[in-house]
């Protein structure tokens, strides 16, 4: 990997931003958003193999190889509910092979720059993939995750991460975060509760989910005052075990309060199947709004990502289930969804909420203005199909004029892929010392206040939004 890879080809601009990103390359890495599990790392046993580690669990890698017409289960995907996948599955070696073959097909993706920066960095091997080096490059990974340094809690006490966020349902006992804060390790492993499967009463599974919260939170969750006081217990039970934040993923921003009444007539019409779309819509509107009434209460952070059209290919939810690279952007609006919300909470000091998209022109038109005015708005980095170099430097330029820079989440790397934390805090650092590197040679900004940003931007940023 070229050493000024993303600093920019202007030759001052490239020189000023070798500077700043020299003063946070080794800095602590803040990870307030992700998807590690917490179970894998207080179990700490070694991967299995290159492709369970780096291809089958990433969806960012599988999506565009099916796109290519390669089937799921030749990466190693296999039936819903199911791990390790059955024994129909492809072998591990041929997985990868499969990813080789296609290596071409990922050229000016950042998946591919994750992917290449990651095989240098984490197990030194600067050696481009393609099929003639493939099975050399296997047996070279192979033989590293069979080392004790290359288990899960080594390798994220190597890359510095100081503080990891994983994501967990409000049934979670957290028992695996206990396990990790009494073992002692040097990272900060904290929960987040995302109660979105609470939130609409016509998914499937829900009645059942709320038998199960009952039983965790001891609240009988059969009335929709039941279940918001189970919310509540469990928001403090994270809370207890180090949780700052708390995340929400809707299609749609839309925060529209019920009256009790209305709110208990839809959940008890639920829990009988009786319910209207029109009916479930309405609830989960209302408990979003719910949600920030709790947040100004209890001062965890609200994280709302809004805009993905989850599961959008029907036959591949139903045979390999959610998050398997079928999830599509639409169009995101959250001034009028929210306005209700933020007349309610916006001002208040313990209300914080932070508001990711993947619709790029929300950016400009309606996040940073927000954030520019409530001071409980804050703009979430470029999330999921847009966390590419091209896309954060539009960011920037977007955000920065209206909101400025201490009014966004800093840099999330969104990950179930554990082994790419440091490809992609390496790669924001990366564009925010160029992007400060042409305002000073724009005389828009001093070299001083520069170096002084640049740290802030991996450290009192991201602490400061998610309250760490």
């Amino acid at each position: 990997m070229h050493p000024d890879r993303l600093l920019g080809t202007e030759p001052a601009v490239r020189e000023l931003a070798r500077e700043f990103y020299g003063e946070v390359a080794d800095a602590p890495i803040i990870s307030p958003h992700g998807h590690v599990s917490a179970r894998m790392l207080a179990a700490d046993e070694p991967f299995r193999d290159p492709a369970a580690l780096l291809i089958t669990p990433d969806h960012y890698v599988t999506r565009l190889l099916h796109s290519a017409g390669v089937p799921l289960e030749a990466l190693g995907l296999g039936a819903a509910g199911q791990s390790p996948p059955p024994s129909g599955a492809a072998a591990p070696r041929a997985v990868w092979w499969t990813l080789a073959e296609n290596w071409k097909r990922f050229a000016g993706t950042p998946v591919r720059y994750w992917f290449e920066d990651t095989l240098a960095r984490v197990f030194g091997l600067d050696v481009e993939l393609g099929p003639a080096r493939a099975e050399r490059l296997y047996d070279q990974l192979a033989e590293q995750l069979a080392r004790p340094e290359f288990r899960p809690r080594a390798l994220l006490e190597r890359f510095g991460v100081e503080v990891l966020a994983t994501t967990d349902d409000p049934a979670d006992t957290l028992e695996h975060h206990a396990a990790l804060a009494a073992a002692g390790f040097g990272v900060r492993v904290i929960p987040t509760l995302r109660a979105d499967a609470y939130m609409d009463p016509a998914a499937a599974g829900w009645a059942g989910r709320l038998e199960v919260l009952a039983q965790v939170s001891g609240v009988d969750c059969g009335s929709y005052r039941g279940l918001l006081e189970a919310l509540r217990r469990r928001r403090e039970h994270f809370r207890s075990h180090g949780a700052t934040a708390t995340d929400t993923g809707v299609v749609d921003a839309w925060a529209v309060p019920l009256t009790d009444g209305e709110a208990e007539a839809i959940h008890r019409r639920a829990l009988a199947g009786e319910t209207s779309d029109q009916e479930a819509l309405a609830y989960r509107r209302n408990m979003l709004f719910q949600f920030a009434l709790m947040a100004a209460e209890d001062g965890l952070v609200m994280q709302l990502h809004a805009g993905v059209l989850r599961n959008h290919h029907r036959p591949t939810y139903e045979r390999f289930g959610p998050d398997t690279g079928h999830d599509i952007p639409v169009a995101s609006e959250f001034a009028r969804p929210l306005r209700e919300l933020l007349n309610a909470v916006g001002t208040s000091p313990r209300f914080r909420i932070v508001l990711f998209t993947t619709d790029e022109t929300a950016f400009s038109r309606e996040l940073a203005p927000l954030a520019g005015f409530y001071p409980s708005v804050f703009v979430g980095a470029p999330w999921w199909f847009l966390d590419a170099p091209a896309a954060v430097r539009r960011f920037r330029a977007a955000v920065t004029e209206t909101a400025g820079f201490y009014k966004t989440s800093g840099f999330v790397d969104d990950t179930r892929a554990l082994c790419s934390i440091p490809s992609r805090h390496d790669m924001s650092r990366r564009l925010d010392a160029r992007y400060l590197a042409e305002l000073v040679a724009d005389h828009q900004l001093s070299e001083d206040e520069a170096h002084v940003l640049v740290r802030a931007l991996v450290d009192e940023i991201p602490r400061g939004a998610f309250r760490l």
